[in-house]
């Protein structure tokens, strides 16, 4: 049985915890283009509330997972690194102290403000990707819209998506925390509310 846990001083623990006990698990199974990813996946658990993260592979070139504390994300980094599927991870560190940090791996995320770009990125099926873009269509004032890819949902976007991270306290929820595994939060595009 995997369970693995990183203390940090005066801390709360981080553990690792089998796929299949995330919340979000079955969310991704029907989402993602190859769900044989989630054989190598982990759920993440901070404060009782274990979500996955979703290795690279096939399609999928980069996650990420966002967290309120800086000490947290550092846990979950030292935990990821011990597994296979999450390459070249790092902490992207917040400069706002009302919005998350992030565990990021695998490639850095493109720089586009196309959400079916970056939900192949990501590794989301096509059929998955034309529910979201369909929903969620962009204008073009809503796609030059600048600002932290972290940073709390405008009330003129709407309600928050009813995915929340347990790992992201943040009132209004941050929008990283909200995307599919906590990623693909990136400026300017839908993908903050997560795939439905």
């Amino acid at each position: 049985m995997l369970t693995t846990s990183a203390k940090l001083p005066h801390h709360p623990t981080v553990t690792l915890r089998p796929a299949a006990e995330a919340y979000d698990y079955e969310f991704f199974r029907s989402r993602l283009a190859e769900p044989s990813l989630l054989v190598d996946a982990v759920a993440v658990c901070v404060f009782r509330a274990p979500l996955l993260a979703v290795p690279v592979g096939g399609p999928r070139r980069g996650g990420y997972m966002s967290f309120d504390l800086l000490t947290l994300a550092t846990a979950t980094r030292i935990l990821l690194a011990e597994r296979p599927g999450f390459p070249d991870l790092r902490i992207r560190w917040s400069p706002y102290r009302d919005t998350c940090h992030t565990v990021e791996w695998g490639d850095p995320a493109p720089d586009r403000r196309d959400d079916a770009v970056l939900g192949r990125f990501y590794g989301y099926s096509d059929a998955a990707i034309a529910r979201f873009t369909q929903r969620h269509h962009q204008t073009p004032s809503s796609a030059l819209f600048d600002r932290s890819p972290t940073a709390p949902q405008l009330a003129e976007e709407g309600p928050p998506s009813e995915r929340t991270s347990a790992m992201c306290a943040h009132n209004p929820p941050c929008p990283t925390a909200q995307a599919p595994d906590g990623e693909a939060a990136r400026p300017r595009t839908a993908w903050a509310g997560g795939l439905k």
